[in-house]
C-alpha cells in the first residue's frame, strides 16, 4: 500500500504544476511585479538625466552669460515631482506582491495616480520648457525671468512613455491577482495536522502539535 504522505505530496506538486501551466505569462506575480518595478525605475532614471539645455540671451543677462551661456537642466530640477512619484509607484509595485485582495485595490489606485502625476509633470515640461528651466537659470545666473532658447532632450518624452506604461501595468494587477494564491503562516497547520495524523506520531510530532494547540493524545 503506497505511503499516504508521499501520495499527497505528489498530488500537491501535480496540482501546483497544473496551476502554473494555467496562469498566463502576463498574470504571473513575479512577471508583473518586475514589470512595474522596471517601469518605475525607468521613470526615476529619466530624472537623473538632462531634460533640456537653455542658451541664455546675452543682451538680457549681460556679464552673467559670459560663464553661463548654456545651462543644462536635469529632470529632477525641471519636474521635481517625477522623482518622488516614481519611487511611490516602485514601492506600490513591491507591496502588491504580498498585499491582500482589498489592499491590492488601494495599491493599484496609488500606482495609477502616481503614474498620472509622472505623465502630467513631464508633459508640462514639454509644453512650456522655458518655465520649467527658470528655476535652474535663476540659480545659475541670479536673474529670474530670463529669456533663453531651450532645446529639449528625449528624456521628457521617455518619462511620459514610462509613466503611461506604468499606469497600464498597474491596471493589470486586479485581473492578474485572480491567479495569485496568497500563502500565510496560518495555511500550514491544517495540512501539517493532516500529514501528522496520516503517519506515526513521534515525540517531535507531539511537541509540534502541542505548539499548535492540538492534543496529541
Amino acid at each position: 500500500m503506497p505511503d499516504s504522505g508521499v501520495t499527497a505530496g505528489k498530488a500537491g506538486k501535480a496540482g501546483k504544476a497544473r496551476k502554473n501551466r494555467g496562469t498566463p505569462v502576463w498574470a504571473r506575480k513575479s512577471t508583473l511585479v518586475m514589470l512595474i518595478a522596471l517601469l518605475a525605475l525607468a521613470a526615476f532614471g529619466t530624472t537623473t538625466q538632462t531634460w533640456m539645455t537653455a542658451t541664455l540671451d546675452p543682451n538680457q543677462v549681460g556679464q552673467a552669460a559670459a560663464t553661463q551661456s548654456a545651462i543644462q537642466v536635469q529632470g529632477s530640477k525641471a519636474a521635481t515631482t517625477v522623482t518622488a512619484l516614481a519611487l511611490v509607484a516602485l514601492a506600490g509595485g513591491l507591496a502588491a506582491a504580498i498585499a491582500g485582495r482589498i489592499a491590492r485595490w488601494v495599491i493599484t489606485a496609488i500606482i495609477v495616480l502616481a503614474s498620472a502625476g509622472v505623465v502630467t509633470a513631464a508633459a508640462t515640461v514639454l509644453a512650456d520648457p522655458l518655465s520649467a528651466a527658470q528655476g535652474t537659470i535663476a540659480g545659475a545666473t541670479g536673474i529670474s525671468g530670463s529669456q533663453a532658447h531651450v532645446e529639449l532632450t528625449p528624456f521628457p518624452v521617455l518619462a511620459v512613455v514610462a509613466g503611461s506604461l506604468l499606469a497600464l501595468a498597474a491596471l493589470l494587477i486586479l485581473p492578474a491577482s485572480r491567479y495569485w494564491k496568497t500563502r500565510t503562516k496560518y495555511d500550514a497547520p491544517g495540512a501539517a495536522g493532516t500529514a501528522a495524523a496520516a503517519g506515526p506520531v513521534d515525540e517531535i510530532d507531539s511537541w509540534d502539535r502541542l505548539s499548535r494547540g492540538e492534543d496529541p493524545t
